[in-house]
């Protein structure tokens, strides 16, 4: 990899795409050239970065020509469409849909957790896991590496802009409609959001279970190497604009107490940071996270069910950590 890189964002005028632009001036990624891909609809859009007027360009098979490095948030079907192509001109392609999550030549990285695997790219793609999976292991990683993670049950909080920008807009106006009594229109979800939950986050298989949840399984497996890991995940969609919340019951191998887990939390886990005293009031919520890097821990407490089980609660910012970040972080690790 030479440096600096010439880098590409193919979605660039997408919300992941936008905020990948900003994690890269804000994790200071050197760069000698930055392309910005998206569609024939979005191309000759100009973005102001850092001083600079970037034209937005078509994301074309052959765009990728003297690319190093492709940031991809585009969609599973574009990615499989073009990654290819980028990889074949040379590129590493750093892919935020679930188009090549479970290719077993293609890593699932978080750098936080298993950095390593960036290191082997069969394919010279890697992928950015969901970001449900990736919030709830910045928990959970560290307590793996200390206690032995043996099982998840996890309900998850995830807000309406893990829909795009459209789960947001629909949210909004349906909280005007509310207060005015105008009508409630439903195009992003089945049911209304406003005033409400829905326990549907993508579509549902077969089991019962959605393809949201399911990730959460084959995911987690993979980025911690634990073939046999037992995770049962129920996800739900919340009236809030930005950063999803997992409720999380984690049973271990060896046993564990909740002061012995609260101390696994400091400077050798970054990116996670404990948050957690409910006699004061502190708790991890949305808000406290919304734009920030890190994800927040708190809600620690025994399992009363499961033995060597710990309940805890973690919350981060799904548009950045769980996604954007992420997939700059490991930018950041090919260029070490």
């Amino acid at each position: 990899m030479k440096q600096p890189p010439h880098i590409a964002i193919a979605g660039a005028t997408g919300a992941v795409g936008i905020e990948m632009l900003n994690c890269l001036a804000e994790q200071k990624v050197p760069y000698s050239q930055l392309t910005l891909l998206a569609s024939a609809r979005s191309a000759g859009k100009v973005v102001e970065f850092q001083g600079k007027e970037l034209v937005v360009k078509e994301l074309t098979a052959d765009a990728f020509e003297g690319v190093d490095i492709a940031l991809f948030s585009a969609g599973g079907s574009i990615s499989l469409e073009f990654a290819p192509h980028a990889a074949a001109a040379g590129a590493i392609v750093i892919d935020n849909s679930s188009a090549f999550r479970m290719d077993p030549e293609v890593p699932l990285v978080v750098p936080e957790i298993n950095p390593e695997a960036a290191k082997t790219t069969p394919k010279g793609i890697i992928a950015n896991p969901n970001c449900t999976t990736i919030i709830s292991l910045m928990a959970l990683a560290p307590l793996h590496r200390a206690f032995g993670l043996k099982s998840i049950i996890a309900s998850s909080y995830q807000a309406v802009s893990g829909s795009g920008a459209a789960g947001i807009v629909e949210l909004d106006s349906q909280i005007q409609a509310l207060a005015n009594g105008g009508e409630i229109k439903k195009e992003v979800y089945p049911h209304q959001i406003a005033s409400n939950v829905i326990p549907q986050v993508d579509v549902f298989l077969e089991g019962g279970y959605t393809k949201e949840e399911q990730k959460m399984l084959n995911e987690s497996r993979k980025i911690l190497g634990l073939p046999e890991l037992n995770v049962t995940c129920t996800c739900v969609r919340v009236p809030v604009h930005r950063s999803h919340s997992v409720s999380i019951s984690a049973q271990f191998e060896k046993p564990v107490t909740v002061e012995a887990a609260q101390a696994v939390y400091g400077e050798a886990t970054p990116g996670v940071q404990l948050c957690d005293d409910p006699s004061t009031g502190l708790y991890p919520t949305p808000l406290d996270t919304s734009g920030k890097d890190d994800c927040l821990v708190g809600r620690m407490r025994m399992d009363q069910v499961l033995p060597n089980a710990l309940a805890l609660w973690v919350v981060g910012d799904q548009v950045k950590k769980g996604a954007a970040l992420n997939a700059v972080q490991i930018a950041k690790l090919l260029l070490e």
